[in-house]
């Protein structure tokens, strides 16, 4: 049985995060990983990243490691939308 809303908004952002770019690594879903770049702030740096389809998990896995070390915080003012977006992803697609 898959999770549902309360128990994933019961997680923290970074189990959110974990499970959702899990679930998107298996599902090869360049889309969702670009979506969450997109929202992280500096953004424009994703650009950088290496292209290859392989790489995009860890890519964005190392772009989020990297922003946050760098900014010693969380997700900042972009944590509710990418809450959100986690939530909706794992509970959206985990179900197909």
């Amino acid at each position: 049985m898959h999770p549902g809303f309360a128990e994933l908004d019961a997680l923290s952002t970074e189990e959110l995060r974990r499970r959702a770019f899990a679930l998107a690594r298996e599902r090869r879903d360049v889309g969702f990983f670009w979506s969450v770049l997109r929202h992280l702030p500096h953004a424009d740096d994703a650009e950088e990243l290496d292209g290859s389809l392989g790489s995009y998990g860890a890519s964005v896995d190392d772009a989020v490691a990297l922003w946050r070390e760098l900014t010693g915080h969380g997700y900042g003012e972009a944590e509710p939308l990418l809450r959100a977006a986690f939530i909706d992803y794992l509970l959206h697609r985990s179900q197909r």
